[in-house]
């Protein structure tokens, strides 16, 4: 029996269909060396997602209209923050092919150079959030109720955007050389610093004033700060693979050809996914609180889901992008079938987990019952979701890791600037209104998710088999 069973295991998680053009490394090692990896982003994301389940509930318990005011603030950062995520996209691919061709000095000079062009992005996005607060937060489509919150929380949070920019550029580069519990380290203990200044700020404790969402946005900004800190404390090390030495600074063509290359193709991938998120928040927030504040607590848990997928597509973009690095195509291949079956397992697992507690998650940020109500139902539309969403996670990490930006840019320019908004806004006004006790105006957006989901995992699936991935240069 016990024979039998280790059968069907090794069936299930076997390595199949690659044509070796080398030493064939053992299918237990490959799993040990992307688990390695995965293990420490994915701990980080999900602990960090808790942590920020945790500080919505915080902000939820002074009312629906500051979880909403909070929650509208989202799309409006990360489109600031468009040209440093794509920067990070390149310095992540570049340092990992170095580190696979063995050029230490190389990778060195692929982060001088991120941190440069990312101080300048980072100034500018932070004048851009801090003076242009009131006409984003309108965009984003706070009401009379939110506005004047979100205003304040954005103007609070942009004035840490620079501090973000570099801690995002140097764990993009310690990940990229498989040190994940670096980025570990540096993000879970910044929230927890969040998380701590948010019970002392929101409602005011040991002697401080309660400030509410200010004070909940004094703490994102202070625990941005520390994250900083502990990176640039890791990238100074003398003896580190990667440390910043301002030395001999230099450009380079070959990699400024890299960024450029990686990067556009990157910036129209992010521009398309925020454009498509802000219009989908922003035609939720116009049903109104109590939908949008449905919405952010589902989105709040199912990052979860999202920070899964993560972890295991940043061991996929790490392994690929080294095993290309050093000629071994093969092994490259390799590591994309074993990031998607870890993460099957993970997606199963938490399917599970949400199906079994979604009242319960749904009552930890609100006491509204029309809001639980809503939230739970809407967990279910998700809960069939979450596969195909992590497929596409891990398939988007590792065409990144090969420097095949372009084609994740074309999918999700198709499916979430297009497509999801489009289902969102029929699911959520005509639908809602031809049945209106289907509480569509909370399950809608979901529905447009799955169907997302589904669409980009097809059609990245169909571009790893073809392997047009495995022959790019950088």
């Amino acid at each position: 029996m016990r024979n039998k069973l280790k059968r069907i295991i090794g069936r299930i998680f076997a390595v199949k269909r690659i044509q070796w053009n080398g030493d064939q490394p053992k299918t237990q090692d490959l799993y040990k060396i992307a688990l390695k990896i995965a293990l420490p982003a994915t701990i980080e994301g999900a602990l960090l997602s808790i942590i920020g389940s945790i500080d919505s509930m915080m902000v939820g318990g002074i009312g629906p209209e500051a979880l909403t005011a909070v929650g509208l603030t989202n799309q409006p950062r990360m489109i600031l923050l468009i040209i440093t995520q794509a920067l990070c996209v390149g310095t992540t691919a570049l340092i990992a092919r170095r580190k696979g061709e063995n050029d230490q000095a190389g990778a060195n000079r692929v982060l001088m150079q991120s941190m440069f062009f990312i101080t300048i992005v980072g100034i500018l996005s932070m004048l851009l959030g801090y003076f242009g607060a009131h006409p984003l937060m309108y965009i984003a489509g706070a009401k009379e109720d939110t506005i004047h919150m979100a205003v304040d929380y954005f103007k609070i949070i942009s004035l840490a955007f620079v501090f973000n920019s570099w801690s995002m550029c140097l764990c993009a580069g310690m990940r990229a050389i498989g040190k994940t519990t670096i980025t570990m380290v540096t993000n879970i203990a910044a929230n927890i610093v969040n998380v701590i200044l948010n019970y002392c700020l929101i409602g005011g404790h040991f002697g401080l004033p309660p400030l509410g969402v200010r004070g909940a946005a004094i703490a994102t900004a202070c625990g941005t700060f520390v994250s900083c800190v502990i990176a640039f404390a890791f990238a100074l090390r003398k003896d580190g693979y990667l440390r910043l030495s301002f030395r001999n600074f230099s450009f380079d063509r070959r990699t400024i050809s890299g960024f450029l290359r990686i990067g556009s193709s990157s910036i129209t991938e992010s521009a398309a996914l925020r454009i498509g998120f802000f219009i989908n928040a922003r035609l939720i927030a116009d049903i109104g609180t109590f939908p949008f504040a449905g919405y952010q607590i589902v989105q709040q848990v199912t990052s979860l889901s999202f920070v899964l997928g993560d972890g295991v597509a940043t061991a996929g973009a790490t392994l690929v992008g080294q095993s290309l690095g050093s000629g071994r195509k093969d092994v490259a291949s390799a590591y994309v079938q074993v990031s998607r079956k870890i993460s099957h397992v993970a997606s199963i697992l938490l399917m599970i987990i949400i199906f079994f507690t979604r009242h319960l998650l749904a009552g930890l940020f609100t006491e509204e019952a029309a809001i639980v109500a809503g939230a739970g139902i809407a967990f279910m539309v998700v809960i069939t979701g979450i596969i195909p969403q992590n497929g596409r996670v891990v398939y988007s990490g590792c065409l990144r890791g090969a420097g095949d930006v372009k084609f994740v840019a074309f999918c999700a320019l198709i499916s979430v600037t297009i497509i999801r908004p489009l289902l969102t806004y029929i699911c959520c006004y005509p639908m809602d209104a031809l049945l209106p006790g289907w509480l569509f105006a909370y399950t809608g957006p979901w529905i447009a998710f799955v169907i997302d989901a589904y669409i980009r995992q097809y059609l990245l699936k169909n571009r790893i088999k073809k392997g047009a991935f495995l022959n790019i240069r950088l």
